[in-house]
């Protein structure tokens, strides 16, 4: 299965379950970590959890697992590793806190329109 099919899989859980202001990020050209980081929020834990467990979910359907997961419990900032792309799903104060699109802004942004095909 191509990234790009991925990523649309997990846009599509995210907006299953009302994610917030998806942002995907292409960090291929200026970082090793992954190729993509796709930033998200919810407006409380409840949500984020749900978020969280909806993406790993609908992946898992497709035979893809998270390297790592962090931040789950808390809830105010979970990250999901699949080597590829990484998700950030944070809590409606934490995202603004950390501004991963600020820290990230030398990669380059995708229209999650891209992925809506």
């Amino acid at each position: 299965m191509s990234i790009e099919k991925n990523i649309k899989t997990v846009i599509d859980a995210l907006e299953d379950k009302k994610a917030e202001n998806i942002k995907i990020i292409n960090i291929g050209n200026i970082s090793s970590v992954a190729d993509y980081f796709i930033i998200t929020n919810g407006n409380n834990k409840s949500q984020v959890q749900a978020l969280a467990d909806n993406v790993a979910e609908k992946l898992a359907h497709e035979g893809i697992h998270a390297k790592q997961t962090e931040g789950y419990n808390s809830a105010n900032w979970i990250l999901m590793d699949y080597t590829d792309f990484v998700i950030h799903i944070f809590d409606k104060e934490s995202r603004p806190f950390y501004d991963l699109e600020r820290i990230w802004r030398d990669g380059t942004a995708v229209e999650v329109s891209e992925f809506h095909n």
